[in-house]
Protein backbone atom coordinates (compact mmCIF):
# COMPACT_ATOMS: atom_id res chain seq x y z
CA UNK A 1 0.00 0.00 0.00
CA UNK A 2 1.41 3.45 -1.30
CA UNK A 3 1.12 5.46 2.24
CA UNK A 4 0.44 9.40 1.86
CA UNK A 5 -0.21 11.78 4.72
CA UNK A 6 -3.64 10.81 5.22
CA UNK A 7 -3.43 7.01 4.90
CA UNK A 8 -0.47 7.01 7.38
CA UNK A 9 -2.75 7.04 10.82
CA UNK A 10 -4.67 4.06 9.23
CA UNK A 11 -1.42 2.12 8.71
CA UNK A 12 -0.09 3.53 11.87
CA UNK A 13 -3.41 1.59 13.29
CA UNK A 14 -3.08 -1.47 12.00
CA UNK A 15 0.84 -1.67 12.93
CA UNK A 16 -0.35 -1.05 16.62
CA UNK A 17 -4.22 -2.49 16.40
CA UNK A 18 -4.34 -4.96 19.48
CA UNK A 19 -7.91 -5.80 19.57
CA UNK A 20 -9.15 -2.68 17.99
CA UNK A 21 -7.09 -0.45 15.16
CA UNK A 22 -9.99 2.25 15.99
CA UNK A 23 -9.59 2.35 19.22
CA UNK A 24 -6.13 3.10 18.93
CA UNK A 25 -6.74 6.00 16.01
CA UNK A 26 -9.70 7.31 18.32
CA UNK A 27 -7.02 7.77 21.23
CA UNK A 28 -4.09 9.04 18.96
CA UNK A 29 -7.06 11.89 17.50
CA UNK A 30 -7.92 12.59 21.21
CA UNK A 31 -4.54 13.25 22.24
CA UNK A 32 -3.95 15.48 19.53
CA UNK A 33 -7.53 17.20 20.37
CA UNK A 34 -6.06 17.81 23.94
CA UNK A 35 -2.41 19.41 22.53
CA UNK A 36 -4.17 21.66 20.36
CA UNK A 37 -6.48 22.94 23.22
CA UNK A 38 -4.21 22.93 26.17
CA UNK A 39 -0.53 22.23 24.27
CA UNK A 40 2.33 24.16 24.01
CA UNK A 41 1.06 26.14 21.06
CA UNK A 42 -1.40 27.75 23.55
CA UNK A 43 -4.79 27.54 21.15
CA UNK A 44 -6.69 28.73 24.49
CA UNK A 45 -4.61 32.40 24.18
CA UNK A 46 -6.39 33.06 20.23
CA UNK A 47 -9.46 34.59 20.67
CA UNK A 48 -11.35 32.73 17.97
CA UNK A 49 -10.39 29.19 19.67
CA UNK A 50 -11.32 30.23 22.86
CA UNK A 51 -14.80 31.21 21.61
CA UNK A 52 -15.89 27.86 20.18
CA UNK A 53 -14.96 26.09 23.19
CA UNK A 54 -16.81 28.52 25.37
CA UNK A 55 -19.93 27.82 23.05
CA UNK A 56 -19.78 24.16 23.38
CA UNK A 57 -17.90 24.08 26.28
CA UNK A 58 -16.57 20.49 27.26
CA UNK A 59 -18.12 17.18 28.72
CA UNK A 60 -17.35 15.67 31.85
CA UNK A 61 -14.90 12.90 30.75
CA UNK A 62 -13.02 15.37 28.62
CA UNK A 63 -12.85 17.91 31.94
CA UNK A 64 -11.41 14.84 33.55
CA UNK A 65 -8.82 14.62 30.92
CA UNK A 66 -8.12 17.81 30.94
CA UNK A 67 -7.26 18.28 34.66
CA UNK A 68 -4.79 15.18 34.11
CA UNK A 69 -3.40 16.70 31.43
CA UNK A 70 -1.54 18.74 33.29
CA UNK A 71 -1.59 22.42 32.16
CA UNK A 72 -2.95 24.53 35.18
CA UNK A 73 -2.73 27.71 33.87
CA UNK A 74 -4.01 26.60 30.69
CA UNK A 75 -7.24 25.30 32.13
CA UNK A 76 -7.42 28.34 34.37
CA UNK A 77 -8.24 30.91 31.08
CA UNK A 78 -10.13 28.22 29.66
CA UNK A 79 -12.55 27.90 32.39
CA UNK A 80 -12.43 32.02 32.77
CA UNK A 81 -14.08 32.53 30.35
CA UNK A 82 -16.29 29.54 30.09
CA UNK A 83 -17.92 30.33 33.45
CA UNK A 84 -18.38 33.85 32.31
CA UNK A 85 -19.97 32.77 29.11
CA UNK A 86 -22.27 30.06 31.99
CA UNK A 87 -22.97 33.07 34.04
CA UNK A 88 -24.16 35.40 31.59
CA UNK A 89 -26.67 32.91 30.15
CA UNK A 90 -27.58 31.88 33.51
CA UNK A 91 -28.12 35.41 34.49
CA UNK A 92 -31.03 35.79 31.25
CA UNK A 93 -32.46 32.38 31.94
CA UNK A 94 -32.83 32.75 35.53
CA UNK A 95 -34.52 36.60 34.84
CA UNK A 96 -36.76 35.15 32.41
CA UNK A 97 -37.79 32.18 34.51
CA UNK A 98 -41.03 31.77 35.49
CA UNK A 99 -41.66 28.93 37.82
CA UNK A 100 -45.83 29.25 37.50
CA UNK A 101 -45.97 28.13 33.75
CA UNK A 102 -43.62 24.86 34.40
CA UNK A 103 -46.28 22.11 34.15
CA UNK A 104 -46.18 19.08 36.30
CA UNK A 105 -44.55 15.98 34.54
CA UNK A 106 -43.88 12.44 35.18
CA UNK A 107 -40.04 12.14 34.84
CA UNK A 108 -36.50 11.94 37.14
CA UNK A 109 -38.24 11.60 40.67
CA UNK A 110 -40.79 9.28 39.19
CA UNK A 111 -38.78 6.81 37.62
CA UNK A 112 -39.96 7.65 34.00
CA UNK A 113 -37.93 10.06 32.28
CA UNK A 114 -39.15 12.32 29.71
CA UNK A 115 -36.95 13.95 26.82
CA UNK A 116 -35.09 17.11 27.30
CA UNK A 117 -37.96 18.13 23.99
CA UNK A 118 -40.72 17.53 26.49
CA UNK A 119 -39.98 19.67 29.34
CA UNK A 120 -41.25 22.76 29.73
CA UNK A 121 -38.44 23.60 32.12
CA UNK A 122 -36.33 26.59 30.49
CA UNK A 123 -33.61 26.09 32.82
CA UNK A 124 -33.27 22.41 33.17
CA UNK A 125 -33.28 22.37 28.80
CA UNK A 126 -30.58 25.12 28.99
CA UNK A 127 -28.72 23.45 31.25
CA UNK A 128 -29.76 19.95 28.96
CA UNK A 129 -27.92 21.93 25.59
CA UNK A 130 -24.80 22.70 27.93
CA UNK A 131 -24.25 19.09 28.86
CA UNK A 132 -24.88 17.97 24.59
CA UNK A 133 -22.08 19.99 23.49
CA UNK A 134 -18.10 19.37 23.75
CA UNK A 135 -15.31 20.72 21.84
CA UNK A 136 -13.23 18.10 22.16
CA UNK A 137 -15.84 15.44 21.46
CA UNK A 138 -17.18 17.51 18.08
CA UNK A 139 -13.53 17.70 17.06
CA UNK A 140 -13.04 14.19 17.89
CA UNK A 141 -15.97 13.07 15.83
CA UNK A 142 -15.11 15.23 12.69
CA UNK A 143 -11.39 13.68 12.67
CA UNK A 144 -12.48 10.26 13.17
CA UNK A 145 -15.24 10.48 10.38
CA UNK A 146 -12.68 11.52 7.83
CA UNK A 147 -10.48 8.43 8.90
CA UNK A 148 -13.23 6.13 8.26
CA UNK A 149 -14.09 7.84 5.06
CA UNK A 150 -10.32 7.20 4.03
CA UNK A 151 -10.51 3.42 5.60
CA UNK A 152 -13.34 2.55 3.17
CA UNK A 153 -11.45 4.16 0.36
CA UNK A 154 -8.15 1.85 1.19
CA UNK A 155 -10.47 -1.01 1.30
CA UNK A 156 -12.31 -0.63 -1.89
CA UNK A 157 -9.08 -0.35 -4.12
CA UNK A 158 -5.97 -1.80 -2.01
CA UNK A 159 -6.47 -5.65 -1.81
CA UNK A 160 -3.32 -5.84 0.02
CA UNK A 161 -5.29 -3.91 2.48
CA UNK A 162 -8.03 -5.78 2.78
CA UNK A 163 -5.56 -8.97 3.75
CA UNK A 164 -4.32 -6.31 6.16
CA UNK A 165 -7.39 -5.88 7.99
CA UNK A 166 -8.60 -9.77 7.88
CA UNK A 167 -4.93 -10.15 9.94
CA UNK A 168 -6.22 -8.09 12.85
CA UNK A 169 -7.64 -8.96 15.91
CA UNK A 170 -11.18 -7.51 14.65
CA UNK A 171 -12.24 -4.52 16.48
CA UNK A 172 -14.36 -3.90 20.00
CA UNK A 173 -18.36 -4.11 19.16
CA UNK A 174 -18.34 -0.11 19.49
CA UNK A 175 -16.25 0.51 16.38
CA UNK A 176 -17.56 -2.48 14.68
CA UNK A 177 -20.93 -0.65 15.08
CA UNK A 178 -19.07 1.91 12.75
CA UNK A 179 -17.86 0.01 10.30
CA UNK A 180 -20.84 -2.17 9.80
CA UNK A 181 -22.99 1.58 9.43
CA UNK A 182 -20.10 2.53 7.20
CA UNK A 183 -19.84 -0.69 5.02
CA UNK A 184 -23.67 -0.01 4.34
CA UNK A 185 -23.44 3.76 3.00
CA UNK A 186 -20.01 3.30 1.62
CA UNK A 187 -19.58 -0.13 -0.23
CA UNK A 188 -21.50 -1.79 -3.15
CA UNK A 189 -23.53 -5.03 -2.88
CA UNK A 190 -20.46 -6.95 -3.84
CA UNK A 191 -17.67 -5.47 -1.78
CA UNK A 192 -20.63 -5.55 1.28
CA UNK A 193 -20.65 -9.22 0.95
CA UNK A 194 -17.01 -10.19 1.01
CA UNK A 195 -16.89 -7.27 3.97
CA UNK A 196 -19.19 -9.13 6.11
CA UNK A 197 -18.10 -12.45 5.01
CA UNK A 198 -14.82 -11.32 6.41
CA UNK A 199 -15.82 -9.67 9.41
CA UNK A 200 -18.25 -11.75 10.97
CA UNK A 201 -15.67 -14.44 11.55
CA UNK A 202 -13.45 -12.52 12.21
CA UNK A 203 -15.32 -10.70 15.19
CA UNK A 204 -16.27 -14.63 16.28
CA UNK A 205 -13.11 -15.86 16.47
CA UNK A 206 -11.78 -12.79 18.15
CA UNK A 207 -14.64 -12.43 21.04
CA UNK A 208 -14.03 -16.73 21.45
CA UNK A 209 -10.46 -15.80 21.92
CA UNK A 210 -10.71 -13.34 24.05
CA UNK A 211 -13.51 -15.13 26.14
CA UNK A 212 -11.33 -18.02 26.91
CA UNK A 213 -8.18 -15.70 27.86
CA UNK A 214 -10.81 -14.43 30.72
CA UNK A 215 -12.11 -18.03 31.66
CA UNK A 216 -8.03 -19.05 31.79
CA UNK A 217 -7.45 -15.87 33.98
CA UNK A 218 -10.55 -16.88 36.47
CA UNK A 219 -8.88 -20.90 36.13
CA UNK A 220 -5.55 -19.70 37.25
CA UNK A 221 -6.89 -18.77 40.92
CA UNK A 222 -7.55 -22.04 41.48
CA UNK A 223 -5.26 -23.70 43.77
CA UNK A 224 -4.80 -26.36 41.39
CA UNK A 225 -3.13 -24.30 39.14
CA UNK A 226 -1.32 -22.23 40.57
CA UNK A 227 1.57 -23.56 39.01
CA UNK A 228 0.07 -23.79 35.25
CA UNK A 229 1.22 -21.21 32.77
CA UNK A 230 -0.87 -17.90 32.75
CA UNK A 231 -1.10 -18.23 28.61
CA UNK A 232 -2.66 -14.93 27.16
CA UNK A 233 -4.45 -14.24 30.06
CA UNK A 234 -2.45 -11.41 32.17
CA UNK A 235 -4.07 -8.76 30.48
CA UNK A 236 -7.09 -10.53 29.74
CA UNK A 237 -9.68 -7.94 32.11
CA UNK A 238 -8.76 -4.38 30.33
CA UNK A 239 -8.83 -6.37 26.70
CA UNK A 240 -12.08 -8.11 27.79
CA UNK A 241 -13.24 -4.51 28.79
CA UNK A 242 -11.87 -3.05 25.42
CA UNK A 243 -13.64 -5.88 23.08
CA UNK A 244 -16.82 -5.18 24.59
CA UNK A 245 -17.00 -1.08 25.06
CA UNK A 246 -14.29 0.24 23.10
CA UNK A 247 -11.04 1.64 24.88
CA UNK A 248 -8.32 0.56 27.11
CA UNK A 249 -9.05 0.94 30.70
CA UNK A 250 -5.06 0.48 31.52
CA UNK A 251 -3.72 2.95 29.41
CA UNK A 252 -2.31 6.12 31.81
CA UNK A 253 -4.18 9.43 31.24
CA UNK A 254 -2.32 11.62 29.03
CA UNK A 255 -0.29 14.61 29.76
CA UNK A 256 1.43 17.52 28.63
CA UNK A 257 4.64 17.00 27.27
CA UNK A 258 7.45 18.24 29.24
Amino acid sequence: MREQIHTIPISDAMANAGECPFCYIERKTEEHAMDFVLGHGASYMEADIRDMTDREGFCRAHFKKMFDYGNSLGNAWILKTLTLRHMEEMKKQFKDFKPESVGKKRGFFSGKSTSDADCSNAIVNWIADRESTCFICTMVDNTFRAYMKTFFDLYKREESFREQVAKTKGFCLSHFKVLCQGADEMLNDSQRKEFYDTMLPLMSENLSRVYEDIAWFIEKYDYKNKDADWKDSKDAIQRGMQKLRGGDPSIAPYKLKK
